[in-house]
Protein backbone atom coordinates (compact mmCIF):
# COMPACT_ATOMS: atom_id res chain seq x y z
CA UNK A 1 0.00 0.00 0.00
CA UNK A 2 1.63 3.38 -1.21
CA UNK A 3 -0.33 5.40 2.14
CA UNK A 4 1.74 3.50 4.68
CA UNK A 5 5.15 3.27 2.40
CA UNK A 6 4.56 7.20 2.41
CA UNK A 7 4.30 7.08 6.18
CA UNK A 8 8.27 6.68 7.33
CA UNK A 9 8.93 9.51 4.68
CA UNK A 10 6.70 11.80 5.95
CA UNK A 11 6.51 10.48 9.56
CA UNK A 12 10.16 11.88 10.40
CA UNK A 13 9.21 14.91 8.93
CA UNK A 14 6.19 15.77 10.83
CA UNK A 15 7.99 15.41 14.57
CA UNK A 16 10.97 17.23 13.05
CA UNK A 17 8.23 20.27 12.78
CA UNK A 18 6.08 19.83 15.38
CA UNK A 19 9.68 19.42 17.69
CA UNK A 20 11.07 22.83 15.70
CA UNK A 21 7.32 24.59 16.52
CA UNK A 22 7.07 23.17 20.40
CA UNK A 23 10.76 24.33 20.70
CA UNK A 24 9.96 27.68 19.60
CA UNK A 25 6.62 27.63 21.32
CA UNK A 26 8.34 26.76 24.48
CA UNK A 27 11.21 29.23 24.08
CA UNK A 28 9.35 32.39 22.97
CA UNK A 29 6.17 31.41 24.91
CA UNK A 30 7.77 29.70 28.32
CA UNK A 31 11.26 31.83 29.08
CA UNK A 32 9.69 35.07 27.16
CA UNK A 33 6.20 35.75 28.26
CA UNK A 34 5.49 33.43 31.41
CA UNK A 35 8.00 35.50 33.62
CA UNK A 36 6.78 38.49 32.51
CA UNK A 37 3.13 37.22 33.28
CA UNK A 38 4.34 35.51 36.95
CA UNK A 39 5.99 38.84 37.33
CA UNK A 40 2.66 40.47 37.27
CA UNK A 41 0.86 38.38 38.81
CA UNK A 42 3.24 38.51 41.78
CA UNK A 43 3.37 42.17 41.66
CA UNK A 44 0.06 42.16 41.62
CA UNK A 45 -0.43 39.44 44.92
CA UNK A 46 1.55 41.88 46.68
CA UNK A 47 -0.29 45.27 45.61
CA UNK A 48 -3.55 43.57 47.05
CA UNK A 49 -1.54 42.60 49.91
CA UNK A 50 -0.20 45.60 50.51
CA UNK A 51 -3.79 47.37 50.17
CA UNK A 52 -5.32 45.06 52.52
CA UNK A 53 -2.56 45.88 55.29
CA UNK A 54 -3.17 49.59 53.93
CA UNK A 55 -6.63 49.09 54.50
CA UNK A 56 -6.54 47.43 58.01
CA UNK A 57 -4.26 50.11 59.45
CA UNK A 58 -7.23 52.66 58.10
CA UNK A 59 -9.71 50.96 60.03
CA UNK A 60 -7.58 50.53 62.79
CA UNK A 61 -7.10 54.39 63.12
CA UNK A 62 -10.36 55.05 62.35
CA UNK A 63 -12.00 52.74 65.02
CA UNK A 64 -9.20 54.46 67.48
CA UNK A 65 -10.68 58.21 66.27
CA UNK A 66 -14.51 56.87 66.85
CA UNK A 67 -13.21 55.60 70.18
CA UNK A 68 -12.10 59.14 71.02
CA UNK A 69 -14.93 60.85 69.62
CA UNK A 70 -16.68 58.48 71.59
CA UNK A 71 -14.98 59.57 75.09
CA UNK A 72 -15.19 63.32 74.03
CA UNK A 73 -18.76 63.30 73.15
CA UNK A 74 -19.58 61.54 76.17
CA UNK A 75 -17.05 64.03 78.29
CA UNK A 76 -18.66 66.75 76.60
CA UNK A 77 -21.90 65.34 77.28
CA UNK A 78 -21.05 64.92 80.86
CA UNK A 79 -19.63 68.53 81.08
CA UNK A 80 -22.80 69.98 79.82
CA UNK A 81 -25.34 68.15 82.12
CA UNK A 82 -23.37 69.39 84.73
CA UNK A 83 -23.83 72.90 83.75
CA UNK A 84 -27.23 72.67 83.15
CA UNK A 85 -27.50 71.17 86.69
CA UNK A 86 -25.16 74.06 87.70
CA UNK A 87 -27.59 76.73 85.66
CA UNK A 88 -30.78 75.15 87.02
CA UNK A 89 -29.20 75.18 90.97
CA UNK A 90 -28.37 79.05 90.38
CA UNK A 91 -31.92 79.45 88.99
CA UNK A 92 -33.56 77.88 91.99
CA UNK A 93 -31.64 80.02 94.28
CA UNK A 94 -32.16 82.90 92.40
CA UNK A 95 -35.78 82.06 92.24
CA UNK A 96 -36.06 81.44 95.78
CA UNK A 97 -33.90 85.16 96.61
CA UNK A 98 -36.75 86.82 94.52
CA UNK A 99 -39.47 84.72 95.97
CA UNK A 100 -38.01 86.06 99.56
CA UNK A 101 -37.61 89.28 98.81
CA UNK A 102 -41.35 89.06 97.48
CA UNK A 103 -42.62 87.75 100.26
CA UNK A 104 -41.02 89.97 102.78
CA UNK A 105 -42.25 93.01 99.99
CA UNK A 106 -46.02 91.62 100.65
CA UNK A 107 -45.01 90.73 104.18
CA UNK A 108 -44.15 94.76 104.90
CA UNK A 109 -47.14 95.75 102.80
CA UNK A 110 -49.61 93.30 104.82
CA UNK A 111 -48.27 94.91 108.03
CA UNK A 112 -48.82 98.24 106.70
CA UNK A 113 -52.12 97.36 105.45
CA UNK A 114 -52.69 95.75 109.25
CA UNK A 115 -51.77 98.66 110.59
CA UNK A 116 -53.52 101.14 108.21
CA UNK A 117 -56.81 98.94 108.83
CA UNK A 118 -56.13 98.95 112.85
CA UNK A 119 -55.60 102.50 112.90
CA UNK A 120 -58.87 103.36 110.68
CA UNK A 121 -61.07 100.77 113.02
CA UNK A 122 -59.55 102.53 115.49
CA UNK A 123 -60.56 105.90 114.31
CA UNK A 124 -63.78 104.75 113.20
CA UNK A 125 -64.90 103.09 116.75
CA UNK A 126 -64.07 106.37 118.46
CA UNK A 127 -66.45 107.84 115.83
CA UNK A 128 -68.84 105.94 116.70
CA UNK A 129 -68.22 106.07 120.25
CA UNK A 130 -68.57 110.46 119.75
CA UNK A 131 -71.90 109.50 117.61
CA UNK A 132 -72.88 107.36 120.37
CA UNK A 133 -72.19 109.87 123.15
CA UNK A 134 -73.82 112.47 121.65
CA UNK A 135 -77.07 110.70 120.48
CA UNK A 136 -77.20 109.23 124.05
CA UNK A 137 -77.01 112.43 125.20
CA UNK A 138 -79.45 114.00 123.00
CA UNK A 139 -81.66 111.56 123.33
CA UNK A 140 -81.51 111.63 127.19
CA UNK A 141 -82.26 115.52 127.06
CA UNK A 142 -85.31 114.60 124.34
CA UNK A 143 -87.20 112.15 125.91
CA UNK A 144 -86.36 112.28 129.70
CA UNK A 145 -85.35 116.09 129.80
CA UNK A 146 -82.37 114.78 131.44
CA UNK A 147 -78.87 116.95 131.45
CA UNK A 148 -76.11 114.61 131.18
CA UNK A 149 -72.26 114.85 131.16
CA UNK A 150 -70.74 114.43 127.73
CA UNK A 151 -67.73 112.44 129.11
CA UNK A 152 -69.98 110.19 131.31
CA UNK A 153 -71.73 109.30 128.37
CA UNK A 154 -68.65 108.60 126.77
CA UNK A 155 -67.80 106.22 129.46
CA UNK A 156 -70.82 104.85 129.33
CA UNK A 157 -70.84 104.17 125.85
CA UNK A 158 -67.58 102.84 125.64
CA UNK A 159 -68.09 100.42 128.44
CA UNK A 160 -71.09 99.34 126.59
CA UNK A 161 -68.87 99.18 123.14
CA UNK A 162 -65.96 97.10 124.58
CA UNK A 163 -67.85 95.16 127.25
Amino acid sequence: MPQIAQLSATYASQIFWALIFFGFVFFVIGRGFVPGVLATVANRDKQIADDLAAAKAARTAAEAAEEAWKQTAAKQRADAHALIAAAKHDATLASETRLGEAAAAVDARMAEADARLAAASASALQEIETVASEAAVLIAQSLAGLTLDADAARASVKEVLHG
